[in-house]
């Protein structure tokens, strides 16, 4: 029983003897682009947005090779897409084109698994988690305001078209290079694959049957920890 519990006690003690937290600041220049899809009026996606994102990170190691990894990052996502107005009967059907910009707050909730040294002070990242985002910004063509001219020029802020939360998995991989004895620099690729639809607007306002609008993001990371 003795050498159970010393056993167990060892166990318990053996994640605090990798602890360790680094924290580091990243930018994310990106390219976002909208997947969209509808059983009725047309939906497609459109062109890409480029975007640039960035906040501060941290990777708590609980292994020599394992880390949990959380920040808090401000974030651009949107892009561009069209649908066919519904027009009344015998009239020319209308293509309508819209650039939807998001400004998201997120925080990534990933594991983070890095290689022992691939050359000298050099190691490869994979991470992989969700990651949830609040919008805090939108624009529409450009405008904070939108005026549905087939809507009887209704006005509505941009901010209310997308849903309140996004939720994302995120997948990267990167390298990292030792610059001092606490210093180091990264550069990865990342890609945020939206799960939430976030339309708010053609559903409830235009009585638009299953329209669906999810974000996805390609970035280049950038980074230094410290």
């Amino acid at each position: 029983m003795k050498k159970l519990l010393l056993t167990l006690a060892a166990l318990a003690v053996a994640p605090a003897a990798f602890a360790q937290v680094e924290i580091g600041l990243k930018v994310s220049p990106s390219i976002a682009y909208l997947r969209t899809s509808s059983q009725s009026n047309s939906f497609q996606n459109g062109n890409s947005k480029v975007g640039f994102g960035g906040g501060i990170f941290v990777d708590y190691f609980f292994g020599e090779n394992y880390a949990f990894n959380t920040g808090l990052f401000l974030t651009g996502k949107g892009g561009t897409y069209s649908y066919q107005e519904p027009m009344p009967a015998g009239a020319k059907p209308t293509t309508v084109t819209h650039k939807l910009g998001i400004d998201y707050v997120e925080v990534p909730i990933t594991i983070k698994l890095f290689t022992n040294e691939i050359a000298p002070a050099t190691r490869l990242y994979f991470q992989l988690g969700p990651s949830i985002a609040v919008p805090v910004g939108a624009r529409i063509n450009g405008d904070k305001y939108y005026t549905d001219s087939y809507n009887g020029n209704a006005q509505t802020k941009a901010l209310d078209h997308v849903f309140a939360v996004d939720l994302n998995v995120l997948g990267s991989i990167g390298a990292e290079y030792q610059l001092g004895q606490s210093t180091k620099v990264l550069a990865g690729l990342s890609y945020h694959h939206g799960l939430v639809d976030l339309d708010r607007y053609f559903q409830k306002d235009r009585n638009f049957s299953d329209v669906s609008i999810k974000n996805s993001v390609f970035a280049l990371d950038l980074g230094l920890k410290f």
